[in-house]
């Protein structure tokens, strides 16, 4: 599923209640002051990755979120034997990929680190539901890259079964914002985040895990089971993760 690119910044527009204008020609006077889509997601614009900074005065702010981490499995195994242009076009699709799901229900790609995404869901669009819509962006990510791996593996004739999305997400309290001083990085940090990012680690590729906050937040999502405890690297006490 593919939107269309929204015309004014939906964050700016929900927090601000202000129309900017992110493309055509009413957006250019706003490209003076550097105002344009943002990276991270191109329904939003430049300003709101920096919003609390001018707005609330502060290098980092507490936020209640949803935070996603997708790693493409089988990437690694298969550099020892495809040229390196199919593994970029391989990482490619994967990107484009989740850029197309984030992006839909409203999510900010936060990073891509190697072959694995890093996704934020709450800010700067805000929604109540931002857990359900992190299951939501999880699910097409899934759906798109199962149907845009059976072809590359067409296309480069490997085993379909060789590729794959492990997901892990968690929701919660975690600081969102500026950290470092010789290199700043724009990003979330927190319990909720290292939780989320070994979640996907004990994905298997094809499988989307979530945190007990994550199912307890979204009751009416249909659940494959009802869970079962896991231990994850960093953590003493096993955590019970979900299937979506």
């Amino acid at each position: 599923m593919t939107r269309s690119p929204s015309l004014i910044c939906k964050g700016c527009w929900q927090n601000l209640r202000l129309p900017v204008p992110l493309r055509g020609i009413p957006s250019l006077p706003f490209r003076v002051f550097g105002l344009k889509p943002s990276r991270m997601n191109p329904n939003t614009c430049t300003f709101c990755e920096l919003a609390f900074t001018t707005i609330m005065r502060a290098r980092n702010v507490d936020i209640d979120a949803s935070v996603m981490f997708a790693d493409l499995r089988g990437y690694t195994g298969l550099t020892e034997t495809l040229q390196p242009q199919a593994m970029s076009e391989l990482l490619d699709t994967f990107y484009d990929a989740c850029g197309n799901a984030i992006w839909a229900h409203d999510g900010l790609l936060n990073k891509t680190i190697g072959d694995a995404v890093m996704a934020v869901f709450n800010f700067p669009v805000k929604h109540a539901d931002h857990a359900a819509h992190a299951i939501a962006a999880a699910r097409l990510l899934q759906e798109d890259c199962r149907v845009r791996f059976a072809e590359f593996s067409r296309t480069h004739g490997i085993d379909e079964r060789s590729l794959g999305v492990g997901i892990g997400i968690a929701s919660g309290i975690m600081k969102f914002g500026e950290f470092g001083h010789s290199h700043r990085d724009l990003t979330a940090i927190g319990t909720v985040v290292n939780v989320a990012a070994r979640a996907q680690s004990a994905a298997v590729p094809g499988e989307i895990l979530v945190t007990q906050g994550v199912h307890d937040r979204t009751p009416t999502l249909g659940w494959k089971d009802a869970g079962r405890d896991y231990t994850l690297k960093g953590f003493e006490a096993p955590i019970r993760l979900y299937a979506a």
